[in-house]
Formats: C-alpha cells, structure tokens, sequence
C-alpha cells in the first residue's frame, strides 16, 4: 500500500559538495524497509514530477527517516534550502527493499556501493550487523571530495573505498578490489551508477542471492504510467517490469543490461 503524508524536516546538513542528508518525520516510518524510497513532490508549483529518493536510515522509535541526495537539478536545489520545521509531501515507502532474512548470523555480505547509490546500503548494513552477519562494503567515488558515510559504515562493516583518481582509498572502481577476492559471499547487494551494476550484475549472474538497487526516472512511482520499465532478461519483448513497483531491487541475471545504460 502506497502512503501519503506531510513529513516534517528534522535537520538538514550538506555532507559534500552538493550532497545533503535530510531527516524526516512521521508515521511513514513506521511502515519503511531496508531498499526502499521516498517519492517527495517539490514545494513548487512549476515541478510537476515528484523526486524519488532512496532511503538512507529508519529509526522507527523516533519516527525519523534518513534520506541522503544530491543537488543535480532545480528540484534537488530546492530541497537543499529547506530546514528544520519544514514540510515536504511524501508518498511511500515504495518499491521492494533489499531481502535479507535469508541470512543467519555468522554468514557473510558483499555490500557494493558507488557515489549517491551509497546510502541505502548504511541501513541495510545496519541490519545485516543487527543479525550477526559479517558485512564487507566496497564504496567508489570520483574523488576524495564526495566520499560519503564511511564513518557512518564502518560501525557495521569492514569498508573499503575506491576513488577514481586515487586521491583517497585505493585508486579505480569498486571492480579493482572486488577482483582481488577470493571468497564468494553468502549475498551480494549493489546500488550505483548503470556502469557498477552492470559489472555487478555480470559478475554475480549466477549467485543464487545476488541483488542491484536501480536507479530511475519515473512520473506516477506507483506503477501506473509504465516511465520506468525495464525489460526481462532471456523474455519476449514485450515482457517488462516496472522500477518503482516491480523493484528497485532486482535479482542479478533478470534484467537486460542495455535497459540499465540510458
């Protein structure tokens, strides 16, 4: 069931160059999983299209929710200039979340992250922690100046960041370290640019618990209008799923690859 309320800005912070992490409150939180998002309208009459933003951290006693973005569009900005005591009109949680009661404690978790795909996964290493799991993250930025929530994520796993310029961590993508393990995890969870889950989803084709949180543009989110579809791997053509209802999160080896690149 899709949810609609006026959440109240907690706080809001700038964490990078133009990446804000925003706290919200309500009686959404109460029905929020791990992997899912937010569809938040912007308080402008001209923005039509609601913004879907994943959800960073769930604090249900509180009622707080975390959500982390960046500044990349006229929406975006004008979030970026909210405060406390401020409201936005969310719709959510929506979208399948990351599974995870699978995994029992002492089993292992490959966590891959890259850029502003990063903050799902806090709360979702949160939780595998919470169970006993051992979580490794790999996290990739451009450069130092947008690295995001290590700290954050270094209180429930061992991280590892990569930069593409070297100026921080170890220097390439997230693929330059994943390469080097010799130890397959019990379950793998990806988000980040169309390039990293693409060689996610190559990689773990064949992983029985191997899962990629996509990113798309969407209109309804609530599985309506058919903008976010991507289409089923080895189906006909006109076999599609929809980002917004049928996901974010989708297993590896079932979604056509080229779909993910636009």
């Amino acid at each position: 069931m899709i949810l609609k309320e006026e959440m109240t800005i907690v706080s809001q912070r700038e964490i990078a160059t133009d990446i804000f992490e925003m706290v919200l409150t309500g009686q959404l939180v109460e029905q929020m999983s791990v992997g899912q998002f937010l569809h938040i309208r912007v308080p402008d009459i001209s923005k039509v299209l609601r913004r879907p933003i994943s959800i960073c951290q769930i604090d249900k006693a509180k009622r707080e929710a975390t959500i982390v973005y960046r500044v990349q569009g006229l929406g975006t900005e004008i979030f970026s200039h909210l405060g406390a005591g401020d409201v936005l009109d969310c719709m959510g949680p929506q979208g399948n979340g990351f599974p995870i009661d699978f995994l029992d404690a002492g089993q292992t978790a490959l966590l891959v992250g890259g850029g502003i795909g990063v903050p799902p996964l806090l709360e979702l290493a949160k939780q595998l922690y919470a169970k006993g799991v051992s979580v490794t993250a790999v996290i990739g930025f451009a450069s130092k100046d947008v690295v995001i929530l290590e700290q954050e994520l270094a209180q429930f796993a061992d991280v590892i960041v990569t930069t593409d310029d070297g100026s921080y961590g170890t220097k390439g993508y997230v693929s330059t370290v994943i390469d080097t393990f010799k130890n397959e995890s019990d379950a793998v969870y990806a988000c980040g640019a169309p390039g990293m889950l693409n060689y996610v989803d190559q990689k773990f084709e064949k992983h029985p618990h191997a899962y990629l949180s996509m990113e798309s543009r969407m209109a309804c989110g609530m599985g309506a209008c058919y903008a976010c579809v991507v289409h089923v791997k080895d189906a006909d053509e006109s076999k599609s799923l929809r980002v917004c209802e049928d996901g974010p999160v989708f297993a590896t080896g079932t979604v056509l690859q080229e779909m993910r690149k636009g």
